[in-house]
């Protein structure tokens, strides 16, 4: 009964079945062994580490000291992912310092002319073209000296190497400054003692024309106003935009909103005002702190009467007791209209000192980021007639950027190798053509955090051509030496900031093959590890961290006018601010197709464009947006992500403090 049973169980079928499977588990032991040895002869860096992903760990604020970046041999040919490849082999390459962002003659041929950014595309266009003259002239020039013989070459670095000789006074009458464009060029800056006269006269008052300002109601006369600007002025840095306001002096003898006669002055920049210093008739209070000795603004209302409860009360004791009010002659308003005056700009040891007819009227504390050296030329413009103007005691040689460059170019604040395995982060930095203070506060700041100096993370300069030869072959030199360049082929113009935008993508998901790809300006200062916690809480997610604008509606007058025919929507889509913020992979990669593919849209608010991108992309595949106060757009707040319009100097501060008190904290210097 038993012995049935079990031959039952042991059916012809169930016995075939079981022959079968020992015989795979049979085969499958035989491969084994085979593999095994050929694993464990393999490099140490074959198997177990290049094939499974390497984790990136944060360290803590105090800790960040230089860390060895991997090694990379020099001679590896330069290779060229495809896009949105992220190389398991890890065999990213990067490109000769050229972005590898693709354009030909015909990139915007589908753009029609009724389309309402064509204008931005034939602009774009134009400044491709004109930038492949310009990189085709660089790169010729550059072969022409090599070949130069060497006795030629010593000849000019000689003569290189000679400080720039300048005048030590430059005089103009009125005409010959108004032929210049109202322009006084200081070729060598300002030195301490340098000083300016300006004699001019002040226009009567006019009416008003700009109806924003001329607002009447019914039965009012027109609005009269007479006012002028001296600056001193900065070299521009990009086409369409505005240069560097060093100072900006402005008497407003009548149209100003007190309906009072005032001197207003301030700094801007990157095209964005400090804030400004009134001097509305009253002397400084006693308290406050003086410029070289002198008061911040001098009085000139006629009698003692400051406003104050004080003054009131004994103005009525005195009249009770029948005694006569003393009137102090004090002086005028230093302009008036019609009439001359002769105007003295001294640079002192702290700050700006203007005098008026010989007597001192106002002075402006130096401001943290603007040298004198870098006042390299003084305007006038408004409601005034120039009989002459004179500069004299400036400095006969200006501190060359030449030799600062050489003594900069230190192999400590060189690029890393990039390493053998993807990259984490990618931050692309927009910067222009001179921006090399800037550049190398950045190299000496929050570039030499241990992420960035270890290649867990790379940051590179985006940089466009400059109408400038000299500014173009100073660059491609500062880009060969440093290795953290990138040249975006085409002619910098203020409204194509975009284009490094798209490039910035292109060469963080082809060169870097990186899994999040960052955008920031050369004076935003970067907390790199605060960064890429936030970006790693997202894993494998498309998203889009930054400060968050929601339902911004475009401005239709004024200098940041947005016409219709450029934005027809009521409306932006929601975007982060410029200054710094962060897309997954596949939106870059979303981003470089669409523009190969010439469908990408382009506005010149960047910004607004990559909200433009990213919500196209979010049509098709759901976006994380997530909103954060720490990325400012102006300025700095204690615990920042990304601090904007830190000067070099504040960069250094900000580094430091980082460094030796291992918290985030602001230099608010400026």
């Amino acid at each position: 009964m038993k012995r049935s049973k079990f031959e039952s169980l042991m059916s012809p079928s169930r016995l075939r079945l079981l022959q079968f499977l020992i015989g795979v588990l049979f085969l499958y032991l035989l491969f084994v062994s085979f593999e095994i040895p050929l694993v464990f002869k393999a490099d140490s860096g074959g198997f177990f580490t290049d094939t499974l992903p390497r984790p990136l760990i944060l360290e803590s604020e105090e800790d960040f000291s230089y860390k060895t970046a991997p090694a990379r041999p020099d001679n590896d040919p330069d290779l060229v992912h495809n896009p949105g490849s992220r190389s398991p082999e890890g065999n990213v390459r990067e490109f000769k310092g050229v972005s590898g962002l693709l354009f030909n003659d015909s990139s915007f041929d589908n753009i029609g002319s009724k389309d309402e950014l064509s204008v931005l595309h034939k602009t774009a266009r134009h400044a491709f073209v004109v930038g492949k003259k310009l990189w085709d002239d660089l790169q010729s020039g550059l072969q022409k000296s090599d070949s130069e013989p060497k006795q030629q070459s010593q000849s000019q670095n000689k003569n290189k190497n000679q400080t720039e000789s300048c005048p030590d006074s430059i005089s103009l009458s009125g005409p010959e400054f108004v032929k210049q464009g109202r322009i006084l060029v200081l070729p060598c800056g300002l030195t301490l003692g340098s000083h300016i006269t300006v004699v001019g006269m002040p226009h009567w008052a006019h009416a008003e024309n700009d109806p924003k300002i001329a607002v009447l109601r019914e039965g009012d006369e027109s609005v009269m106003v007479t006012q002028f600007m001296m600056e001193l002025q900065g070299l521009k840095t990009v086409d369409g935009e505005d240069p560097p306001r060093i100072l900006h002096f402005n008497p407003r003898l009548k149209g100003d909103w007190s309906g009072k006669p005032v001197i207003e002055q301030n700094t801007c920049y990157r095209m964005q005002w400090g804030s400004a210093l009134r001097c509305e008739g009253w002397k400084s209070r006693a308290d406050e702190e003086t410029v070289d000795g002198e008061v911040k603004c001098e009085k000139w209302i006629r009698d003692d009467d400051n406003g104050s409860e004080e003054s009131k009360t004994t103005w009525w004791l005195n009249r009770l007791i029948g005694r006569k009010k003393k009137v102090t002659l004090d002086w005028q308003y230093p302009f008036a209209e019609g009439k001359l005056f002769v105007l003295t700009l001294r640079a002192g040891l702290e700050g700006y000192h203007v005098n008026v007819d010989g007597r001192h009227i106002t002075s402006f504390p130096y401001r943290t980021g603007f040298v004198l050296e870098d006042a390299t030329g003084l305007s006038l413009k408004g409601d005034l007639d120039v009989h002459s103007v004179f500069a004299a005691s400036l400095p006969n040689s200006h501190p060359s950027f030449d030799p600062q460059k050489h003594l900069e170019r230190l192999s400590k604040w060189k690029a890393p190798p990039l390493p053998n395995g993807n990259v984490e982060l990618f931050i692309g930095i927009l910067s222009a053509g001179n921006h090399f203070a800037e550049r190398m506060a950045v190299r000496k700041s929050w570039m030499q955090h241990k992420l960035i100096k270890s290649s867990n993370v790379v940051a590179r300069f985006f940089v466009a051509l400059s109408g400038r030869k000299e500014v173009n072959v100073e660059l491609k030199k500062e880009a060969d030496y440093f290795g953290d360049i990138v040249i975006v082929p085409y002619m910098d113009n203020y409204d194509l900031v975009v284009l490094k935008t798209v490039a910035i993508s292109e060469y963080g998901v082809r060169t870097m093959a990186a899994k999040y790809i960052m955008k920031c300006d050369d004076d935003t200062f970067v907390r790199v590890d605060s960064v890429i916690k936030e970006a790693q809480k997202y894993g494998d997610k498309s998203m889009y961290i930054g400060n968050m604008n929601y339902y911004h509606k475009p401005l239709r007058d004024g200098k940041w006018a947005v016409t219709y025919e450029e934005w027809p929507e009521e409306d932006y889509p929601p975007y982060a601010n410029g200054p710094g913020y962060i897309i997954s992979s596949d939106i870059s990669q979303f981003i470089v197709a669409e523009f190969e593919k010439h469908k990408l849209r382009l506005f010149k608010m960047e910004d607004v464009s990559m909200g433009m991108w990213v919500e196209k992309f979010n049509s098709s595949k759901p976006v994380e947006y997530e909103h954060s106060l720490k990325f400012c757009q102006f300025g700095c707040v204690e615990d920042y992500y990304t601090a904007h319009y830190q000067s070099p100097r504040q960069m250094l501060c900000m580094w430091d403090k980082l460094i030796n008190v291992g918290k985030p904290q602001c230099c608010n210097m400026r």
